[in-house]
């Protein structure tokens, strides 16, 4: 198969064609240098920066655009007990970690799925998300379980779907691939594994 050659970043006009491609972290911030944009955070939130940039000619992205807490509890200092509510100013604070190595032990880590789950249960209690922590390292447990991967993490994601449909195949293959993929247009911006990936090159 013939591969699509990239464009150049700075070639492609409107965020619809940036999205398409896909992009070392690096890559985008010399370009958002360029466009005099925010170069903080991660790849993808420095992407939809310059998105809304080519797209407005706005150099501050709508989503740097911070509302202040309602609440003031204060995660850093506050006397957490079970029914603490969890707040809008919530934070994975040294005093949070203190609270639930209390009530869960000292062997509690925070970890991708738990930082998620209290962020989206504003109004629930600890002794909720005490309960949630236990619910999620239950399911650990279960011989099928699989790790969330962060959204950012398209070559761990890609890895693991790789390897899980060709499984006589190792990471020299992964990489192979990858490499190749990554050169391609999407649609929506994510480059995810499909077994036509394998007609795209010769085998390494």
């Amino acid at each position: 198969m013939t591969k699509s050659a990239r464009p150049a970043i700075e070639t492609l006009t409107t965020g619809d064609d940036l999205r398409q491609w896909y992009w070392l972290k690096a890559e985008l911030v010399d370009y958002a240098k360029i466009l005099g944009v925010k170069t903080t955070d991660g790849k993808f939130t420095i992407l939809e920066r310059i998105c809304h940039t080519l797209d407005t000619g706005e150099t501050v992205w709508p989503g740097d655009i911070r509302t202040k807490p309602k609440s003031k509890l204060d995660w850093h200092s506050a006397d957490l007990t079970p029914e603490t509510v969890i707040t809008d100013s919530y934070k994975n604070s040294q005093n949070a970690r203190r609270f639930f190595k209390s009530q869960l032990g000292d062997g509690f880590k925070f970890n991708i799925a738990f930082m998620k789950w209290m962020k989206d249960n504003t109004g629930k209690t600890l002794a909720d998300a005490v309960e949630a922590f236990k619910e999620q390292q239950a399911a650990t447990k279960d011989p099928n379980y699989q790790s969330e991967i962060a959204h950012h993490n398209q070559f761990n994601q890609y890895t693991r779907d790789f390897l899980a449909d060709n499984p006589e195949l190792g990471l020299k293959e992964v990489r192979h691939y990858w490499a190749l993929k990554r050169q391609l247009p999407s649609p929506n911006g994510r480059h995810v594994y499909a077994p036509s990936d394998l007609e795209l090159g010769d085998p390494p």
